[in-house]
């Protein structure tokens, strides 16, 4: 008999590998094994595969079944390989035919009943087809919408296998099934949050705003009730919507992690919101068998916001550091390397001390010195270098209460505009690079070039580093709130008084 040959996808991280499913019909002692490096989820597909061949009219060989997965040095995992694996075995048996299936990628898991389900990270995985050079796919009716949202590649929504062994020209009559759909299309709509709902607090506004507009990371500090929560939920509402390789990226981790995906990409930034019991493979993604992303990875190209940072173990704390440096999250096993994206917008927030009262007008602060170290010393310095905003929040009075009443405050709509025309001026500045804004600008480039700034201009950072108040990366990253000011005010270079706000908001703590 022929080997039976067709297509599937290993997905490790968000990178998807096209694999050849080959299967074999031998006359020898009657079994079923599949090789390559299967995991233990795999290796039980032998079950579903003969059961569900069997319920949907087109039975198995009796005789001993060898399938391979190639190349066998990739490791490969999960139940995305049933359909794939079912309809090499009956190409091999001359049910279907072995042209048809070596043609198109084949995704899904089966159902004993013959049935397929909706099976996790089909999205990333028809993308990786794409990219290979395939161009038919064929997937389960209730991931049919989700792989429609990868362009320039036919997608084929069958119910069962016996719809596509039909597909792949088996003698089959057609029996309806009753397909097996996604529990929901996504996340239920959550009230919109606008940034006007923010009483008084307008220097943390505008912190707001300038970390929007060039996508910097901020840290929060103030007494418990001060709005602290409150400014980092409202920060998603005022970013621009994303690009379509950044809304590919979100809806295909989101496919990955077993959220459901509606008919449309994800253009709105993510917001995420772990709680401090959260341990590094939550935060950043993890898992024995199967890497699935974290916290960290799902907040990618929007918002990461730790409240009560300094209740985090350390060690996690710490684990951001290369995130926030290279915008890529890596998740290393003894075999693999998992890459995810991770180019997130840090919101810390932060009590004063254990207490919270700390530096409170209207309330006295029972914590000793020492207990007040420990606390914020727990956020350790090197990750604190990488915030490019520090900022101390008060709570309001009530004549602040009284004015702001009167007062038009900012809305997330105008917030937003304003921050998509200092990013269009931004995107101006920086065609050509590999930066969107000012927030991934390396500091080198900042000082070279006609980028270079006066010495009068950077007077400022110049005696800050002098006397030890800031580090070179700090320096870089003032210079990269100044340029961010400049995008906001209109202006071609940023002046002495925009140097001297970008130094306040770095050491405004």
């Amino acid at each position: 008999m022929a080997v039976g040959r067709t297509w599937s996808v290993a997905l490790l991280g968000l990178d998807g590998s096209l694999i050849e499913v080959e299967a074999d019909i031998s006359s020898q002692l009657p079994k079923f094994v599949i090789i390559g490096l299967a995991d233990k989820s795999l290796g039980e597909a032998e079950g579903r595969v003969r059961q569900a061949a069997t319920n949907s009219g087109c039975r198995l060989s009796g005789q001993r079944i060898t399938v391979n997965l190639s190349p066998a040095s990739l490791p490969k995992n999960g139940s995305g390989f049933d359909l794939a694996i079912a309809l090499s075995c009956l190409a091999a048996d001359a049910v279907v035919s072995n042209e048809s299936i070596d043609r198109v990628v084949h995704l899904g898991e089966l159902g004993l009943d013959g049935r397929l389900r909706p099976t996790p990270g089909i999205l990333p995985a028809v993308l990786a087809a794409m990219r290979a050079g395939r161009t038919t796919v064929m997937v389960p009716t209730g991931n049919e919408d989700e792989a429609k949202l990868v362009p320039d590649i036919r997608v084929v929504g069958v119910a069962s296998l016996r719809e596509a062994a039909i597909w792949h020209g088996a003698e089959l009559d057609p029996i309806p099934v009753e397909p097996i759909l996604q529990a929901g299309t996504g996340a239920p709509d959550e009230p919109a949050l606008d940034l006007a709902d923010v009483v008084g607090q307008h220097d943390a506004v505008q912190a707001m705003l300038v970390a929007a507009a060039g996508g910097h990371h901020l840290m929060m500090l103030g007494p418990p009730g001060a709005g602290k929560t409150m400014l980092a939920a409202r920060l998603p509402g005022i970013l621009p919507d994303l690009t379509v390789p950044e809304a590919l990226d979100v809806t295909s981790i989101r496919s990955l992690g077993g959220s459901p995906i509606g008919r449309a990409l994800a253009f709105r930034p993510p917001f995420e919101n772990p709680h401090h019991t959260a341990t590094a493979a939550a935060i950043l993604g993890g898992g024995s068998r199967t890497i699935r992303p974290g916290a960290a990875a799902r907040a990618a190209h929007g918002v990461l916001f730790l409240d009560e940072a300094p209740e985090f173990q350390a060690s996690v704390l710490d684990a951001l550091r290369q995130p926030l440096e290279s915008g890529t999250i890596s998740i290393h096993r003894a075999n693999a390397v998992a890459h995810f994206p991770g180019r997130f917008q840090l919101v810390l927030a932060a009590n004063p001390c254990p207490c919270g009262q700390y530096g409170a007008k209207e309330n006295t602060c029972v914590c000793p010195p020492s207990a007040i170290r420990r606390y914020l010393g727990r956020v350790s310095g090197p990750l604190m270098d990488r915030i490019d905003i520090q900022l101390r929040v008060r709570r309001i009075t009530s004549a602040e209460l009284a004015l702001s009443a009167e007062d038009e405050r900012l809305t997330s709509a105008s917030a937003r505009s304003v921050v998509a025309q200092s990013r269009q001026r931004t995107a101006t500045r920086l065609a050509g690079t590999p930066w969107t804004t000012n927030g991934q600008v390396p500091g080198p480039w900042l000082r070279s070039g006609d980028r270079l700034l006066s010495r009068t201009v950077t007077s400022p950072i110049d005696r800050a580093l002098e006397r030890g108040a800031i580090t070179m990366r700090g320096y870089d990253r003032v210079l990269r709130v100044a340029w961010t000011l400049c995008d906001l005010d209109g202006t071609d270079r940023p002046d002495a008084s925009q140097i001297g706000r970008a130094l306040f908001l770095r050491k405004g703590i």
